[in-house]
Parts: C-alpha cells; sequence; structure tokens
C-alpha cells in the first residue's frame, strides 16, 4: 500500500512539473530563475516519472527474478575462478532446471492446446519500452481545503482606491451612527431634567420608582461602579504603550537620520545616496497620524473621566442594595390623586413612543454596521475598462446608494424624537401644576432626577470605556507593524551605509596621497650617473676589506 502511495505521489508530482513546463513558464513575462528553469523542470519531470515507475509493484518482482538470475551466473563464475567447479555447476543447473521446466511446460501446452506455431528467434518482433506509470494532469484545486494564495491580490490602484474607500465607509458609518446616538442621549438628558418617567411612577413619595429601581439593578449587572474605575484606570497604562512604540520607531529614523545627515556632510558629494530625510517622509507623515489619533483620544479619555467624577457618588448609590437606596430617597407627602388622570396616560403613552424610537435607534445602527459590498470588483473592473479608476465617484456612488436610506431613516426618527419631546414638555407642564409643591418634594424629585442623569451617564461612560480600550488595543497592533516597518528601513539603510563607506575607503585608499611632482634635472642625472658607473656587485666575493693604517712610532 505504502509503494502505491508513493507512486500516486510521484505521478502527481510530474504532472505538477509538467503543468509548469506547459503553462507556468509560458505565462512568465521575464527569464525565470535556475530552479523553474526548462532543463530544471524537464529534469524534474522525467525523474518523478521514473520513481512512479520504480514503484509498480510487478516491476519490482520482476527485476527481483532478473536480479536473482543474474546473482546466481556471477556466482557460479566466480566459483569457477576459484576452481570450485562442482558449486559452478549446482549453480548453472539450477538455473537451467528452472529454465528447461519453464520450457516443457509451455510445449506441452501448446502440443496439446493451441498448436501455436514456433517462430525463428530471429523473425522475433523486437521487445519495445512499456509505459508503467503516466504523469497525472493538474485539475485544479488539489483539494477541498485548496486556498488560492494569489486570488486576493489586486493592483496597486485598486488596493490604494479600496483603502480610500474604506475610510470613507467607515466615516459614513460613523456619521450616522453618531447622529442617533447623540440624539439618543439628548433625549435621555431631557427626560431626567423632567424626572421622567420616575416622576410617574413616584406618586407614593415614599417608595423607589420602578424605573430607578431597574436602573440600579442594571448598573449592577455590569459591574458596577468597581468596573468603571477598572476600567479608567488601564486606559493611562493603553496609551502610554502606544506612545512608547510610536515614539520609539520615530527614535530609530531619527537615530539614523542623524548619522545620514554627518556621513553625507563629511564626504560631501561622495556621499551619493537618498538623503534620509526625503525617503522618511511618508513614515513621518503616519506617525503624525497616530500621534494626532493619540492626542484626540487623551482628550476624549480626560472628558470621560470628568464627567465620570461628576456623577461617582449618584452611581455609587444606585449599586448600593434597594433597602439602602429607598433609605437615601428623600420622602415627600403622597400625591395619590394624579393616579389615573389624564395628563399622566398622556405622559405615559409618549414615554413609550420615545422608547420605541430608542428601540428602532439600536436596530437602525445594527443594520448600518451590518452594511457590506465588495467594491473590488467594481474598482477592478474600471480599471480594465478605462485604464484608471476616478476613486472619489465611484465610492461616493455607491456609498450614496447603500446608505441613502439608511440617512432617510435617520432624519426620520429625529424629527419623530423632536415632536415626541415637545409634547413631553407641554403635558409635564400641567403635570407639575397640579402636583403638590412642597420642599420635601422638590428636594425628592432632585434626588431622583440625579440618580436618572447618572443611570445614562453610567451607560455611556462605560460604552466609551470600552470603545477606548479596543482602540488603543487595535491601535497597538498597528504601531507594531509601523515600528517593523520603520526597524526594516533602518536596517537595509544601514546596511546600504556600511557597503557605502567600505567603497570610499577603497577609493580613499586607491588614491595618491599627494599630486605629482617635477624632479630637478640634475637629480636626474646624478641618479642616471649613479646607475651607470657603480659597479655590479661579483658573486660569490664577500664585502670589501677596510683599509688599514699603518701608525710609525716617532724617533
Amino acid at each position: 500500500m505504502q509503494n502505491v502511495l508513493i507512486s500516486c505521489s510521484s505521478s502527481c508530482g510530474n504532472g505538477a512539473f509538467g503543468h509548469i513546463k506547459d503553462t507556468v513558464l509560458s505565462a512568465l513575462n521575464r527569464e525565470p530563475t535556475m530552479d523553474i528553469s526548462p532543463d530544471t523542470v524537464g529534469a524534474l519531470h522525467h525523474i518523478m516519472l521514473a520513481q512512479a515507475q520504480e514503484e509498480v509493484l510487478p516491476v519490482l518482482a520482476a527485476k527481483h527474478c532478473i536480479m536473482q538470475a543474474n546473482a546466481e551466473l556471477y556466482q557460479s563464475m566466480l566459483a569457477k575462478q576459484k576452481k570450485q567447479f562442482g558449486e559452478e555447476i549446482a549453480r548453472l543447473q539450477d538455473l537451467s532446471d528452472k529454465i528447461n521446466r519453464a520450457l516443457a511446460n509451455a510445449k506441452k501446452d501448446n502440443d496439446f492446446i493451441y498448436h501455436d506455431r514456433v517462430p525463428e528467434v530471429k523473425d522475433l518482433d523486437h521487445i519495445g519500452k512499456a509505459a508503467l506509470a503516466k504523469p497525472t494532469a493538474i485539475t485544479p484545486p488539489l483539494s477541498h481545503k485548496f486556498t488560492d494564495l494569489f486570488e486576493k491580490m489586486v493592483p496597486m490602484a485598486v488596493q490604494q482606491s479600496m483603502s480610500v474607500y474604506n475610510q470613507r465607509k467607515a466615516e459614513t458609518v460613523n456619521r450616522l451612527v453618531g447622529t442617533m446616538r447623540e440624539a439618543t442621549n439628548l433625549c435621555n438628558g431631557v427626560l431626567a431634567s423632567l424626572n421622567l418617567p420616575a416622576a410617574l411612577e413616584d406618586l407614593s413619595g415614599d417608595s423607589i420608582p420602578q424605573s430607578i429601581a431597574e436602573k440600579s439593578r442594571a448598573i449592577v449587572s455590569q459591574g458596577g461602579l468597581q468596573t468603571i474605575e477598572q476600567m479608567i484606570r488601564d486606559l493611562p497604562e493603553l496609551m502610554t504603550r502606544n506612545r512608547e512604540i510610536l515614539d520609539e520607531s520615530l527614535k530609530m529614523l531619527n537615530d539614523e537620520e542623524t548619522t545620514d545627515n554627518e556621513l553625507r556632510s563629511k564626504f560631501n558629494q561622495r556621499w551619493n545616496r537618498t538623503p534620509s530625510g526625503d525617503l522618511y517622509k511618508p513614515l513621518r507623515a503616519e506617525g503624525d497620524n497616530f500621534r494626532s489619533k493619540l492626542d484626540v483620544a487623551t482628550q476624549a479619555d480626560q472628558v470621560v473621566r470628568e464627567r465620570f467624577n461628576t456623577h461617582c457618588d449618584m452611581i455609587a448609590l444606585l449599586c448600593k442594595p434597594e433597602n439602602e437606596l429607598n433609605a437615601a430617597i428623600p420622602s415627600a407627602n403622597p400625591a395619590k390623586t394624579l393616579q389615573g388622570s389624564e395628563v399622566v396616560n398622556v405622559l405615559r403613552t409618549l414615554l413609550a413612543q420615545l422608547d420605541e424610537v430608542k428601540r428602532e435607534r439600536e436596530t437602525l445602527e445594527a443594520e448600518i454596521k451590518a452594511v457590506t459590498f465588495d467594491m473590488n470588483g467594481r474598482f477592478l473592473m474600471a480599471l480594465a475598462q478605462d485604464g484608471a479608476i476616478n476613486e472619489e465617484v465611484l465610492s461616493l456612488d455607491q456609498l450614496d446608494q447603500q446608505y441613502g436610506q439608511y440617512n432617510q431613516r435617520v432624519q426620520t426618527t429625529l424629527r419623530r424624537q423632536e415632536e415626541l419631546l415637545s409634547q413631553v414638555q407641554t403635558a409635564h407642564q400641567e403635570f407639575s401644576g397640579l402636583k403638590q409643591s412642597n420642599a420635601e418634594a422638590n428636594t425628592r424629585e432632585e434626588v431622583l432626577k440625579k440618580l436618572a442623569s447618572a443611570h445614562d451617564s453610567y451607560v455611556e461612560i462605560s460604552s466609551n470605556l470600552s470603545e477606548g480600550t479596543k482602540f488603543y488595543n487595535g491601535l497597538t497592533e498597528i504601531l507594531l507593524k509601523f515600528q517593523n516597518k520603520c526597524s526594516d528601513i533602518v536596517f537595509a539603510r544601514k546596511t546600504e551605509r556600511d557597503e557605502l563607506l567600505k567603497e570610499l575607503q577603497q577609493s580613499i585608499a586607491r588614491e595618491p596621497s599627494a599630486p605629482s611632482f617635477n624632479v630637478p634635472a640634475y637629480q636626474s642625472n646624478l641618479a642616471a650617473a649613479g646607475a651607470v658607473s657603480a659597479p655590479a656587485p661579483v658573486a660569490g666575493l664577500g664585502p670589501t676589506p677596510a683599509p688599514r693604517t699603518v701608525f710609525v712610532s716617532g724617533q
């Protein structure tokens, strides 16, 4: 079974190399590299075919018999050389017996059954080649789990257009979602200032209004005050980590650019590579964009902290058990005479309609975020037809088609809310006039307003902190990629700098240390004369003995 699998693999590999040779090489627009050159692919094609043929079981069995017969024949020849004639005869006899038995059986079957004519050996057909294995044609995909790595690769113009389109789409979605959230916050703020719906539920004046109790349970279920405090403590650490990554990335660029400027000042025109300042402009622009985003995020974080500090005490009160919360809310004289009055029913109806508007906005926000459209194909088509991409026209047209209806629905909810809030304020004026006014009731109403406002602030602050945490974590991944990009280009520039310095050093070493000058004539003549008159040393003789001076003593 293993041999069959190996044979199939070799056959498929042979087909793959054949596909490369016949299809891929003809599609290349340049000279192929050595590993996929026609000669290399052709050789691999034949090797794989041979390997596939080698693994066929009948061929292996036949080879075994042939090799066994050859071994017996050569062993008999070796026995003859060793003068072991008996062993030689035994081995040849064994081969002869096997051949004779096979011949006798064949003759017997032919004489009694087939009666086929036995041709002369010279008339037999030449034994030709047998294709034991054939190449398997490539039929993509090669497997059910196959993924084309080049399927998502697009031209640079399309990639750039997609980047701008995605940014336009994000701005459109954020604008629509932001408009709805601002309207919802405005609605909550107006209702909290009117102490609604708590004022309708607090007609007894001595128990927790149902809406306040629900808000308290909602805050406790989301983690209460501790969760927000922890998220507020985590934000500075996340922001600091991002700033450190950005600062380190830009520092690498600054250090390399400083070194490049120093060498440029030292070698002047010889330092003939692109200045680092020009090369790093796109990276610095990208870094400035990251820094501006971090600055804006820091300011937004400060606003969230200030809002939290404003409502911190009331949020803490909402986190208390129900009996402690009830005790902390001032009691007032009952106003049961308003139970079942027409103005109370009108206000409850209007508040229910406002709740319906808010739920509609939540559904609308989910639909807006779920809108998807593949502009990749449209950009590719435009590039193929026109040779260029008018990204702005195509993007705005598509965004208008996708989000035009949602924009109308958002505006409808805004107008509906404005009408309902106007009716609520009118009805509330009548409701306030009917309520018995006293100091205790006013104090209780103010506390209930603050509690309702604290709940709305808690929800918004929690959402802001979650989005901020997600933003910082996502930005960390982007900044790490930016840091790797800076590190790669700085490393490449250092390698280029080292090679250029080496070339300059070699060039300086080859230059003459001083300019050429003319030798005076008398020095030239003297040198020539000395070269002519100087006696040549005699080989084999020692140094000339020094002259001896004989001193004669005076008489």
